[in-house]
């Protein structure tokens, strides 16, 4: 059974196998991240499998799952691990 709301959209981070992470955003982030490792995903990830999901942020909208990537893609990576632990960053500068 899928946990996910089919008509929200999520932003999600996944771990990669070289430690790296990855944010992006679909409707089913499991989902999302078995397409990630079959290798047909991101050209980024598709090096650096297998990957793993670490967090999902569900949005109301298409529009703000983007606007909520575009703010989450440009944190520093210890801010986003910062976030993944649950503690949201306090700025939303890199």
């Amino acid at each position: 059974m899928n946990p996910y709301n089919q008509f929200m959209f999520s932003v999600y981070i996944v771990r990669c196998a070289d430690g790296t992470l990855y944010t992006g955003l679909a409707r089913d982030p499991e989902a999302r991240v078995n397409v990630h490792n079959s290798g047909k995903g991101a050209k980024y990830t598709r090096s650096r499998l297998p990957v793993s999901l670490v967090y999902v942020e569900e949005c109301e909208s298409l529009s703000a799952a983007m606007k909520r990537e575009l703010q989450l893609k440009p944190l520093s990576r210890a801010k986003k691990e910062t976030l993944i632990a649950g503690n949201p960053p306090t700025t939303t500068n890199a």
